[in-house]
């Protein structure tokens, strides 16, 4: 049996853009909740995200590398149309390395300005990928409706990584800073209800392909089950939130668990949307792919890379579990 190199570098590419959502959306999220706290509650803030957040970001540079190499012909038709989101992305990102690193040893208005960098970077980057992914969607159309159909999106995008990092505070910190959290969980969460009516409702009417892929019933029936298993995520975060907001018991990690399940439900209806284009309508991904053998020498090395990488996130993880006591990260 022959191996389908293309389908196997969209699995993993997918995979590497579906992890840096989840956890460098949710450090996206904490960012964009930072002038929400008090000075205390800043500090403790960032220390939740201080020893995850960069190397969080290794998956985007995995996912990129991914399509570079596998997929040279898409990966310029993609980048040369999104430059400028690219660009303010990168902004972003750099802002908020910036200011994460000299807010430490700043002192008065200069460290609340560092701290307002560190908003408007987690912003800004945030704003930025969902624009890059309503450009996408719609194949890289332009029109005054396609950019506002891709602001739709962003917005979308934005309340997600606020959900992520709401919940995140939830399972690593303690106290009113914790309380505060559990409220912007449950605003994240109407946020993104309305998110993802609003996009639901206008992705069929930006893309003709997409609507054939979700409405030629009675095909398409069994689709039915992804809006109904997210709308129980939602749920369920909604319930746990409502509970410890009322002092019961229930376990802290139930709302972050549920915001990773409704990302990772709506990442597989927007596989389900795409497949099997890359560049929407443009090019399939056997269309763009690179030659079979270059594929399998980029193979090799991702699956050398990839368990490394995993490897260290996950020891990362285990070493820093458990709640925030420190109020700074040095």
């Amino acid at each position: 049996m022959t191996l389908d190199l293309p389908l196997v570098f969209t699995v993993l590419m997918g995979v590497a853009v579906l992890a840096y959502v989840v956890l460098d959306g949710y450090d996206l999220g904490v960012g964009m909740l930072m002038p929400a706290g008090d000075e205390q509650e800043q500090d403790v803030m960032i220390a939740s995200i201080g020893p995850f957040w960069d190397a969080n970001e290794t998956w985007l540079v995995l996912g990129v590398g991914l399509l570079l190499v596998a997929f040279p012909v898409a990966h310029g038709v993609i980048l040369g149309a999104l430059y400028l989101p690219v660009v303010a992305m990168l902004i972003g990102l750099m802002l908020r390395g910036a200011a994460f690193e000299f807010r430490i040893k700043a002192e008065g208005w200069h460290r609340e300005l560092w701290n307002w960098l560190f908003w408007f970077g987690s912003f800004l980057a945030s704003l930025a990928q969902g624009l890059m992914l309503g450009s996408y969607i719609t194949g890289f159309e332009s029109g005054i409706g396609y950019f506002l159909f891709s602001l739709i999106v962003a917005g979308g995008v934005c309340g997600g990584y606020v959900l992520l990092g709401s919940t995140w505070l939830i399972l690593r910190t303690e106290g009113a800073l914790q309380k505060k959290a559990i409220g912007w969980t449950r605003w994240g969460l109407m946020w993104v209800a309305v998110g993802v009516a609003l996009v639901s409702l206008a992705t069929p009417l930006a893309s003709e392909t997409v609507r054939d892929r979700w409405f030629d019933f009675p095909r398409t029936t069994a689709l039915i089950l992804l809006p109904l298993a997210t709308a129980v995520a939602w749920l369920w975060v909604w319930c746990l939130t409502g509970r410890l907001r009322n002092g019961e018991t229930a376990p802290e990690w139930g709302p972050f668990a549920g915001a990773v399940a409704i990302y990772v439900l709506a990442f597989l209806g927007l596989a389900y949307s795409l497949f099997p284009y890359i560049v929407m309508d443009r090019l399939t991904i056997w269309e763009a792919a690179a030659h079979p053998s270059a594929l399998g020498v980029v193979l090799a090395g991702a699956l050398t890379v990839l368990p490394f990488i995993i490897g260290y996130t996950a020891f990362s993880y285990r070493v820093f579990r458990g709640k925030v006591r420190s109020e700074r990260y040095e």
